[in-house]
């Protein structure tokens, strides 16, 4: 198994500027190599309380301070962007980055979609696959002939700079709905599981729609890859300092969700951690609760939490290198199925 460190890089702490915010996040994807995890993703959102509107950006300024590091989204809200655009961001990227680049592509979600893009939920789906459908060609053909709703069309069409990778390898961002797991395998694309707001079962359902779909669609089993989220991390020596460490963070989070109307499905940090992909607690914890949802999953890739708000520094590092040291040795020898 590999693992990816992932921030929506938000800006909950207003006692540290986004200036400040936004290059923590770049230390923690250089600390993120250091420790030898195999990738870091930024996430796109485009309201408070992120800072994350522009992923290629960070990336780009990750990919100067880094040389081995993969650099993911987590997710591109294709439904929202110019695919020809997008394509030329990205591919700029993974020029500097020596094509270390990976995708997990998105309709995305917020009220503020609607407002800033006017994409809403009648179109959204509409747009993501349109948009897909044009960025995978982008990505293949020099010249490229198209027709489609929600942009011009192109006719012999070139994009600059080509990219380093031939082809990228993009990733399907899947939380509740069958669509985006029905794109990924009628392309033949690996998917990854949010895996953060609910339990274990409605993910493990709609990967195994994906598995059929991916059948029907006529590919071959063995070439099937999934990636999954986590719904938070920090791990210490005993699951009492983690949660102890923790349970500020984890109430800061319920208290955000009730006051936009939203009830938790995990109430308090012990039933997060009791029932949820949560991982919080001692390594033992960590690797134990990962192996039960690799058996229902058969996943390839997590992502950890790198949004450490709460966090001191001190206390971001000593997880993370506990992490590296004592979690991730054992769970390296996971594969995918």
């Amino acid at each position: 198994m590999k693992f990816l460190l992932l921030s929506l890089i938000t800006w909950i702490d207003k006692s540290k500027s986004q200036q400040q915010r936004l290059r923590e996040v770049v230390d923690t994807a250089v600390l993120g190599e250091e420790l030898g995890f195999d990738g870091f993703a930024v996430g796109e959102r485009h309201e408070r309380p992120f800072l994350s509107s522009s992923p290629p950006v960070v990336l780009s300024h990750i990919a100067a301070k880094t040389t081995k590091i993969r650099l993911w989204t987590g997710v591109t809200t294709l439904s929202l962007l110019d695919p020809v655009r997008a394509f030329e961001d990205y591919s700029t990227l993974d020029n500097l980055a020596d094509g270390r680049l990976e995708l997990i592509i998105g309709k995305g979600n917020g009220a503020a979609q609607a407002q800033l893009f006017h994409v809403t939920v009648d179109d959204q789906w509409d747009r993501l696959r349109e948009s897909y459908d044009l960025f995978r060609r982008l990505w293949r053909e020099e010249k490229v002939t198209w027709e489609g709703r929600y942009r011009p069309s192109l006719t012999e069409a070139e994009t600059w700079p080509r990219p380093v990778q031939q082809p990228i390898t993009v990733w399907h961002g899947s939380a509740t709905s069958k669509a985006s797991v029905d794109l990924a395998a009628s392309y033949g694309d690996p998917l990854f599981s949010a895996n953060v707001t609910n339990p274990i079962d409605p993910y493990a359902e709609l990967i195994d729609y994906y598995r059929e779909r991916w059948a029907f669609y006529g590919h071959d089993p063995a070439d099937i890859r999934i990636g999954a989220g986590s719904a938070g991390f920090y791990a210490a020596p005993t699951s009492q300092e983690a949660v102890n460490a923790y349970r500020p963070i984890y109430e800061a989070r319920l208290q955000a969700f009730r006051n936009v109307g939203v009830q938790p499905v995990f109430p308090t940090i012990e039933d997060a951690v009791e029932r949820s992909s949560i991982l919080v607690g001692s390594p033992q914890q960590i690797i134990d609760k990962v192996h039960r949802y690799h058996e229902r999953f058969g996943h390839e890739i997590t992502h950890l939490s790198a949004d450490t708000e709460g966090l001191t520094e001190k206390q971001n590092r000593s997880s993370l290198e506990l992490f590296a040291s004592d979690i991730a040795p054992v769970l390296r020898q996971l594969k995918g199925r």
